[in-house]
């Protein structure tokens, strides 16, 4: 396993090995429910922990192969969205296709998809049914309004234009992406564990927030393969570390819960829920070797967050 990780390393230095074999899906985002059930995940929780169930600019952190969980965002009233990626994976085509069975989903008034077709989406809901109480009859009234979906599809088909309600950025590295105070929700799903700079990511998030404004996220604290235990990530010294992570663009940066709350914390954000999860087998490395670990990290694999930026 390790000699197998180092050697996808090293693989990476090579020009072009990358996109030969080092590329992978993101994980199920080319599917309209899976999107649906990403989306209504976090409007539930925003409903259930008193946040915003209106945000009207909404961002997304590595949305994927496609970007139907913000798309979703849109069909339930949003007037802007932000996709932020590393990587160019979304296409037209599949935006189009996936937008046209949101919207059949919204429409059907769609139970969200459980635990039971998705057993890896967190975080997990007390009830699937479909949120009546946030997205009233009155309301999708207007969201789905056939005008407004044409406006929509006009934008996913060209997020070039100026009148586009979509802004899609892959590679970005700047936070003069967005305007400062200009966000009313951040959301990501299984991403903030491989962002490279953590610290100025959660920096970005505090800039682009408007105060009071919130972010969502559901963060994979596990090895992701790196490891055949889903702590073993953390058991490797830095120069193994280094060796396996190699030139890729992204795999996982090794930061635990606890370093996700300071962030948040230093970043003037108050952490509204934590949601914690662990995996069925709490076995896994024996002695981490990882500085930072707290020992509530260590049974930890994977926690959702909703944070908002303070107002002062």
């Amino acid at each position: 396993m390790i000699a197998y990780q180092i050697l996808k390393g090293l693989a990476s230095h090579i020009p072009g090995a990358y996109a030969i074999f080092g590329r992978k899906r993101t994980g199920g985002t080319d599917s309209a429910r899976y999107c649906y059930a990403v989306w209504m995940r976090h409007l539930v929780m925003a409903h259930q922990n008193g946040l915003s169930t209106c945000p009207e600019v909404v961002a997304e952190l590595g949305p994927g192969e496609s970007l139907g969980a913000g798309l979703a965002a849109l069909l339930s009233g949003a007037a802007r969205y932000y996709a932020l990626d590393v990587v160019d994976y979304a296409s037209t085509k599949s935006n189009l296709t996936i937008l046209d069975e949101l919207i059949s989903l919204f429409r059907n008034r769609a139970p969200i998809p459980d635990e039971e077709e998705f057993p890896d989406v967190k975080p997990f809901l007390k009830t699937y049914d479909f949120p009546n109480s946030i997205l009233t009859e009155g309301r999708l009234k207007i969201a789905l309004d056939p005008k407004r979906l044409d406006m929509v599809r006009n934008s996913v088909a060209d997020v070039a234009s100026e009148e586009s309600m979509v802004l899609y950025v892959a590679r970005w590295n700047e936070v003069s992406v967005i305007d400062p105070d200009s966000v009313d929700m951040v959301f990501s799903q299984a991403v903030l564990e491989h962002v490279n700079d953590l610290p100025g990511t959660y920096a970005a998030l505090s800039l682009w927030l408007k105060p009071g404004a919130f972010m969502s996220n559901q963060v994979d604290f596990k090895s992701h393969g790196t490891s055949k235990h889903w702590n073993g990530h953390w058991g490797y010294s830095p120069l193994v570390w280094k060796l396996i992570t190699g030139n890729r663009p992204y795999v996982i940066n090794r930061k635990p819960h606890s370093a996700h709350v300071d962030l948040m914390l230093c970043n003037d954000f108050d952490v509204v829920s934590d949601t914690t999860y662990s995996p069925p087998d709490q076995s896994g490395i024996a002695k981490p070797t990882l500085k930072g670990l707290a020992d509530e990290d260590l049974r930890t694999s994977g926690a959702h967050f909703q944070a908002a930026k303070r107002s002062n």
